[in-house]
């Protein structure tokens, strides 16, 4: 497209709504072959306005798929890369003194972006983990007692790697739990692999930006459109009663905490909204459990086990 969609400002048609979810959906897709329901939870967890970890081997497209999303919403993309000797000030930013001013500036760093990619974020220490705390739970970071505002729709793609583990710090759950959810992408398949082969022959540089399909102001519609999306009350029980039964279960070390509750329904409602569907059902709730429980609880064992028995032991409504 050469331009962006465009929205109603107000109300808005759900027909707009749904070609701007496909025109983004096609783009994440373009950008990360044969990854279409690790790009449905992307799009789930940047409508829900949460932060996303994505444990996983390296070279499996995550820088890629963080450039393309900013790239789509016409964001600022900025990437970090996490070492032991990152300090809190390389990521929030610092003051210096100006010796023509004679007065102290503020030089931002790379948090001061709408998409930002943590790479291998377990490989930092636990001083600078920590300065992201606040701005991943408040969008703002305080520096020599000064608050400096973030972007609205500011959003963290963080990596880890799952295999190795020399010369990491693991995060600890105070961090884990301003995380939406954790997805694992994978290998593509062989047709997907075979179709990457093919493209690069001949190709030299990387090819031109495509042009963005939404401003700021349509991605903060499109995240209230999905925070506007109905919860019964009979499916706000039904959530509670998962909230609770995490909190008993014998295979959780840490049950989920209020901030992980509501994160649940803002991440429920998203997926119901890229369903095309103006209320969250149970099976909403379900579909996105397994991503945003596996950040936060300390499971001892498979998610997928874990959750069999909690929705086996909490009826579904009627």
């Amino acid at each position: 497209m050469n331009a962006t969609i465009a929205l109603e400002s107000e109300t808005g048609s759900s027909a707009n709504t749904a070609a701007v979810l496909d025109a983004l959906r096609a783009r994440l897709n373009a950008g990360l072959r044969g990854k279409e329901g690790a790009v449905e939870l992307v799009l789930a967890c940047l409508l829900a306005r949460g932060h996303l970890l994505i444990e996983d081997l390296p070279g499996l497209g995550k820088t890629t798929l963080a450039r393309t999303l900013a790239g789509a919403i016409g964001g600022r993309f900025n990437r970090a890369q996490c070492t032991p000797d990152l300090l809190p000030g390389d990521i929030t930013g610092f003051s210096i003194f100006n010796q023509k001013t004679r007065e102290f500036e503020f030089l931002p760093g790379p948090v001061f972006a709408d998409v930002l990619l943590l790479d291998e974020i377990n490989r930092a220490t636990p001083r600078t983990q920590s300065a992201l705390l606040e701005a991943m739970a408040e969008h703002q970071v305080t520096v020599d007692n000064t608050r400096h505002l973030l972007s609205k729709t500011f959003f963290v793609m963080a990596t880890q790697n799952p295999v190795d583990h020399h010369g990491t710090y693991p995060l600890p759950e105070a961090q884990l739990d301003r995380f939406a959810m954790k997805l694992q992408i994978g290998f593509p398949g062989r047709a997907h692999e075979l179709a990457m082969l093919e493209a690069a022959i001949g190709q030299t540089e990387a090819a031109d930006e495509p042009p963005p399909l939404l401003t700021h102001s349509q991605l903060l519609h499109l995240q209230r459109t999905a925070a506007a999306v109905a919860v019964t009350a009979s499916v706000r029980d039904y959530l509670a009663s998962l909230a609770h039964a995490t909190r008993q279960h014998r295979l959780v070390r840490l049950g989920l905490s209020p901030r992980g509750l509501l994160t649940w329904q803002r991440a429920a409602q998203a997926w119901a909204m890229l369903k095309r569907r103006a209320f969250v059902v149970p099976d909403d709730i379900q579909d996105v459990a397994g991503p945003v429980l596996s950040v936060r609880l300390g499971l001892e064992v498979e998610c997928d086990q874990f959750l069999a028995e909690l929705f086996q032991a909490v009826p579904i409504p009627v």
